[in-house]
């Protein structure tokens, strides 16, 4: 079908996610607008993949601050493919708000990228951070749900969209910071089939990692469940 891929693709160009310019080739984004996203690359924390400010090139596993003092690893690793800034906002707003789904395939290969060594440590599942079914209905699509689909198909690593449920309504967590995030998903989520992910390798994707409040709830009812590691995957990250 390539010769029809082809045509269409004559007739309609592929246009660039972010400034609408027309493009060659579908590559998502045009060379501009590639280079001035903020990919999050080495030195950073080996367990929560923060960016560091070092200029040494070891290739030790190197921890920031908080995960060297911590004893008690939530997750495995973390990862996210570049930085939530004004270069990336409208990518991730216009996905996740404004019915830009098409974007969902050029990010999870940035994710997939980013996530290169979660992939080679071993994974048996994928799970996007459910939605509650009210806020569902008004977006009428989960941003994380279509990230964790394509991902399947990148990783041959089943996606799976309905052990875990969000049977609380919460506020957007964008509306709160702090300690009133972690206070608002308390308790938000739940393991529906927990023999799914019983002694599993779990993979949790979502769009955008602030605080890390609704990562860590959604891994501690997954351990809780019998998950053995839980890994996160976003697409961008604050900084």
């Amino acid at each position: 079908m390539s010769w029809l891929t082809d045509i269409i693709n004559y007739i309609l160009p592929p246009r660039c996610l972010k400034c609408g310019k027309p493009l060659v080739t579908n590559t998502g984004l045009c060379e501009e607008c590639f280079s001035e996203i903020n990919f999050i690359t080495s030195p950073y924390c080996y367990k929560c993949g923060h960016p560091l400010e070092t200029d040494s090139f070891s290739n030790a596993k190197m921890l920031c601050g908080r995960c060297a003092r911590r004893h008690n690893h939530l997750f495995r690793l973390s990862r996210s493919a570049f930085a939530y800034d004004e270069a990336s906002k409208n990518l991730i707003t216009n996905f996740k708000f404004c019915d830009k789904t098409e974007n969902a395939r050029f990010l999870a290969q940035t994710m997939f990228v980013a996530g290169k060594d979660i992939f080679e440590n071993g994974i048996d599942m994928i799970i996007p951070i459910p939605l509650h079914f009210r806020r569902l209905v008004v977006r009428r699509y989960n941003q994380s749900a279509l990230l964790a689909h394509e991902l399947s198909k990148l990783s041959n690593c089943q996606a799976e969209c309905t052990c875990v449920i969000k049977h609380r309504h919460t506020r957007p967590q964008v509306e709160l910071s702090g300690l009133a995030r972690v206070r608002n998903v308390k308790g938000a989520f739940l393991v529906k089939y927990p023999e799914r992910v019983k002694n599993k390798r779990i993979l949790l994707v979502d769009d955008v990692v602030t605080t890390g409040s609704t990562l860590r709830e959604c891994a501690l009812v997954l351990k809780k469940a019998g998950a053995k590691s839980v890994d996160t995957l976003t697409v961008a990250r604050v900084i």
